[in-house]
């Protein structure tokens, strides 16, 4: 049975002792004021439904009989159950979120990057020298503006461009695909704005270095092992390989 709160119970007991006083003094008055008591009592059990009454008589005689048989929770009325806590509040389990901070892998960059950054350099370092030690690479003899070497072959690296000489205009093969190429590159971070570092969430960033070094890579193979003498397109397995480092 649920408690009555105290509040409900001490007005419920005043009523009835004010409806018992009313009944006795219109036992004694006249009949022509006994529409009144009547009356009087009539709104006061409409202000107090008579079963919230009982109900709280009832809960005022239970403390009396559960601390004459337990004298140790004398005065402490229990629930059904023979608890004496009280819910407050049901709370659903979505409404508390609990917010963990996200744990942050990061390290000053002294001494912890730049030790070994400075260590890799070093050892750059000392593989150049080594190389250079045990790698005989003489330089060629003096030029000689009589005798043009066939093919003139700029550097590895600059061999792209050459090739793209051949195909072109100087304008086009010269400044606007490498200046198209260099925008594009620059442009790239702007244009693929993920911060995921998984390949595969990164397809259109491969994609286009993907591109860009397979077109660099084959002009610079095919300038460096097809082209012969007048730079003309040879096959290196039978006029022989023209390249030199």
């Amino acid at each position: 049975m649920t408690e009555i709160p105290e509040h409900l119970r001490k007005r419920a007991e005043e009523a009835r002792a004010k409806a018992a006083g009313a009944t006795g003094e219109s036992a004694s008055s006249p009949e022509s004021e006994t529409p009144t008591t009547a009356g009087e009592s009539s709104s006061t059990d409409e202000k107090i439904p008579s079963h919230l009454l009982d109900r709280g008589k009832a809960a005022s005689d239970q403390p009396a009989s559960t601390g004459s048989s337990d004298s140790g929770n004398s005065g402490i009325g229990t629930g059904p159950d023979g608890n004496t806590q009280r819910l407050l509040a049901v709370v659903k389990s979505g409404s508390i979120q609990d917010t963990k901070a996200t744990p942050t892998d990061k390290v000053h960059v002294w001494p912890h990057l730049l030790v070994i950054e400075f260590l890799a350099a070093l050892g750059i370092t000392l593989f150049t020298l080594l190389f250079s030690i045990f790698v005989n690479a003489p330089l060629l003899e003096l030029a000689d503006f009589n005798k043009t070497p066939n093919p003139s072959k700029a550097p590895w690296y600059f061999l792209g461009l050459q090739e793209l000489l051949t195909m072109f205009h100087p304008m086009v093969a010269g400044v606007t695909i490498p200046g198209m190429g260099l925008i594009l590159l620059v442009m790239a971070p702007y244009m693929d704005k993920n911060p995921s570092k998984r390949p595969e969430d990164r397809k259109f960033a491969i994609s286009l270095m993907t591109v860009h070094l397979m077109f660099w890579a084959v002009l610079v193979m095919i300038g460096s092992f097809f082209r012969g003498p007048g730079f003309n397109f040879v096959f290196p397995w039978d006029a022989g390989l023209f390249f030199e480092l």
